[in-house]
């Protein structure tokens, strides 16, 4: 890095900051998820406005690069806690209903992304025909659980029956999702070669069986009365990098890593004050004043709206009609078959439509990829923010309750019968 470089950096790494923060802060007062202002930031700072005079200006080609390895890391960290917010628990009493509605919520979405991707492929040709239909399919599948679980927290649905189901459903939304995109970079025979990809099987193995009581016992391992051992910290975001940096050399991208990390760390080796305290003060507090920030903006650059001619709406306008539509229609006719009443149906099947940063991270992985063009980025990324942005408001709109008012006494059984009214 040359001595010029480092003021502009800085300067650069400050401006997103600031910039996240506000917008963040206009899109929560506006009740909606603090995600939406971010990437609209992002897009705003990219060639969409002036032909990217504004980004041209502030973020020079010369630091883009140092930007999109800070936001690699971000990426990196954001996935590793997306796998430790899983949980089985939130499937105990809704196993049925909950992997019922995410089936749904999967199985359409995901049939009419591939016939779309079909329809759109000679428009947007790529090496691998079957990639890209795959891609579509699982693209239009994504369930954002962080953004899910941030809307019911904020409308104090988190710990009622609603909420409890949306997200087991999300969990099992996510795990499909990610593994669907694993099926479609070893189809796509990104990185290191097809043949190190099989190397993923036995490594997931090894996650669960070795590497999780490794970490159990090392995170057990605590100061008198005081919290986790400072290398306990340094240990996990050790084995984190060195689980990214493995799927990636496979062949695999290294969300993929970083994710099953976050999945077999250790539940029960520290209580709500150890390992959960850890992660959120130590890596996603930093991770969300700056690193994601970055990577929305360098997301934002990559977008441009500015050229889409009339075709290319009506390819926007299809994509939400397949996302909504087959997000909406799966989780709902799932649900409904399940025994839940209509109303609370169609809420589970409006917080199944949140797509938030998790679709974002997707879309760059099949940008990477070269599964998507630029035009059919800049339109999913449009998906990508409508989908997030309409679940609070329809939420609102289908299932209106105050706080507390839904919650399932503790013999209740796992779904509301048809006959339940909607309260």
């Amino acid at each position: 890095m040359s001595s010029h470089q480092v003021p502009t950096l800085l300067l650069a790494l400050a401006l997103i900051s600031l910039l996240a923060f506000g917008a963040g802060a206009v899109a929560r007062r506006l009740r909606q998820p603090p995600v939406i202002g971010e990437v609209l930031v992002g897009i705003l700072l990219g060639p969409t406005l002036f032909n990217g005079l504004i980004s041209d200006t502030l973020f020079p080609t010369d630091i883009r690069p140092i930007l999109t390895a800070l936001a690699t890391i971000g990426v990196v960290l954001f996935m590793f806690t997306v796998g430790t917010e899983l949980n089985a628990g939130l499937l105990r009493g809704r196993r049925m209903v909950a992997g019922t509605v995410a089936a749904g919520s999967i199985a359409v979405p995901f049939g009419l992304g591939a016939l779309l991707a079909v329809y759109l492929f000679p428009r947007h040709p790529t090496d691998s025909k079957l990639g890209f239909v795959l891609f579509m399919g699982a693209a239009m599948s994504v369930t954002a659980f962080p953004v899910l679980a941030r809307i019911l927290i904020d409308r104090g649905l988190s710990r009622t029956w609603l909420g409890s189901v949306a997200l087991a459903c999300a969990a099992i939304d996510d795990v499909l999702a990610w593994t669907l995109l694993a099926v479609v970079v070893a189809v796509a025979g990104a990185g290191a070669g097809s043949v190190w990809v099989l190397l993923f099987v036995p490594y997931v193995l090894a996650m669960f069986l070795v590497v999780r009581p490794l970490v159990a016992r090392l995170l057990a391992e605590r100061t008198e009365g005081g919290p986790p051992r400072p290398a306990a910290l340094v240990i996990t975001l050790v084995g984190l990098l060195l689980s990214a940096a493995f799927t990636d050399w496979i062949g695999l991208h290294f969300i993929f890593g970083a994710f099953l990390f976050g999945v077999v760390m250790p539940r029960s080796v520290l209580p709500e004050q150890g390992l959960t305290a850890l992660v959120s003060e130590r890596i996603t507090h930093l991770n969300s004043m700056l690193l994601l920030p970055i990577f929305f903006v360098v997301a934002g650059l990559k977008v441009d709206l500015s050229t889409m001619d009339v075709g290319d709406a009506i390819e926007l306008g299809l994509i939400l009609t397949v996302a909504v539509g087959g997000k909406f229609v799966g989780a709902f006719a799932a649900a409904r078959l399940s025994g839940v009443a209509p109303r609370p149906a169609g809420a589970l099947a409006v917080l199944m439509n949140t797509r938030g940063l998790t679709e974002l991270i997707i879309l760059a992985v099949g940008l990477e990829l070269g599964m998507l063009d630029g035009q059919l980025y800049s339109s999913m990324v449009v998906m990508a923010l409508v989908t997030t942005a309409m679940a609070g408001p329809l939420l609102q709109l289908l299932y209106p309750m105050p706080s507390g008012r839904d919650t399932a006494p503790p013999h209740a059984p796992d779904l509301e019968p048809a006959g339940t009214p909607a309260r």
